[in-house]
């Protein structure tokens, strides 16, 4: 399997599932359905700044940010954050939630 490189830019980050690295991008539906689960992302954000973020959360989130899903689990999204530990995971959650706050580095032209 091949994985595009991930677009600083864009909010774009890779986690590593199943031993393949795997494109996680904030779309606008990805955010949708992962606030439709998770509840509004600013609250979101603010429980991962004070350290309150569960494990099912930022699992969640990477679920729904999943440019491609195929072959994979939700256990599998899981399972890759328990393996990297909570520390490394938190590289591309950082990506994440700072793609939520700031937006698109250059919004698109009118």
């Amino acid at each position: 399997m091949s994985v595009n490189p991930a677009n600083p830019h864009r909010g774009e980050a890779t986690l590593v599932v199943a031993g393949q690295p795997r494109l996680l991008r904030p779309s606008f539906t990805a955010l949708v359905a992962a606030e439709e689960e998770l509840g509004p992302l600013f609250a979101l954000v603010e429980r991962a700044g004070a350290g309150q973020l569960r494990l099912a959360e930022m699992a969640a989130l990477f679920w729904h940010c999943l440019a491609e899903r195929a072959g994979l689990t939700r256990e599998a999204v899981g399972e890759a954050v328990m393996a990297l530990g909570l520390a490394a995971a938190s590289k591309p959650l950082r990506v994440l939630l700072g793609q939520i706050l700031q937006g698109a580095a250059d919004p698109p032209s009118p």
